[in-house]
């Protein structure tokens, strides 16, 4: 009951109370972002959701377009602004996915909708985290995010979506807001981004 139908009701529900108890910052947000990133706020990417229906998630962008002389992308840690520094750091750059939440696209929680490329590659067991909507926090964030392997991340996926329950995402919820009031496992070392996923790591 809860997985089928409860879970998609709370999450409308909470999303839009969100959306409009913050909406002050979320359009302070777009301001500043639209400044420091020459009038582009979003990062727009298409990720496979729930039976790998492909869509557009929205997220605050935190690094320009910069470019070095042959046209190629600098560097992500060149490319990372002041004020997306900040929201990173904060995890505010994930507030617009309450938009995809909205849209059912989403859920607050559940595992992290990743990039389509890496679809080829996941094994029979891996592609389970595809069962269930993608959340904003899911059960591998709050066990230690970026600071663990490819292969721990899906297995933690895999263990939610075969454990969902309404307690199990009051314990993932509650975990995540101590998680970004504390700032930890938060990833700005010099890559910024996660190594790429090519089905052995």
């Amino acid at each position: 009951m809860y997985k089928i139908f409860i879970k998609r009701s709370l999450d409308f529900s909470i999303s839009l109370i969100l959306l409009i108890l913050i909406s002050p910052v979320f359009l302070s947000l777009i301001v500043f972002l639209a400044i420091a990133n020459r009038g582009k706020p979003f990062f727009v990417q298409k990720r496979p959701g729930k039976n790998e229906k492909i869509f557009s998630i929205v997220k605050f962008k935190t690094m320009n377009d910069r470019k070095d002389a042959d046209g190629s992308l600098l560097p992500d840690k060149d490319r990372l602004t002041r004020v997306g520094a900040f929201v990173r750091k904060t995890s505010l750059d994930e507030i617009p996915q309450l938009i995809n939440v909205l849209k059912g696209e989403m859920s607050l929680i559940g595992p992290r909708p990743l990039i389509i490329e890496y679809l080829p590659v996941y094994n029979n067991t891996q592609k389970k985290r595809h069962n269930v909507r993608p959340g904003i926090t899911g059960w591998a964030q709050v066990n230690g995010r970026n600071s663990i392997t490819w292969k721990k991340k899906f297995e933690y996926d895999v263990w939610y979506v075969e454990n969902l329950s309404f307690l199990l995402d009051v314990k993932i919820l509650g975990m995540t807001l101590k998680k970004v009031l504390k700032k930890e496992d938060v990833n700005l070392s010099e890559d910024l981004t996660s190594e790429y996923f090519n089905g052995n790591n």
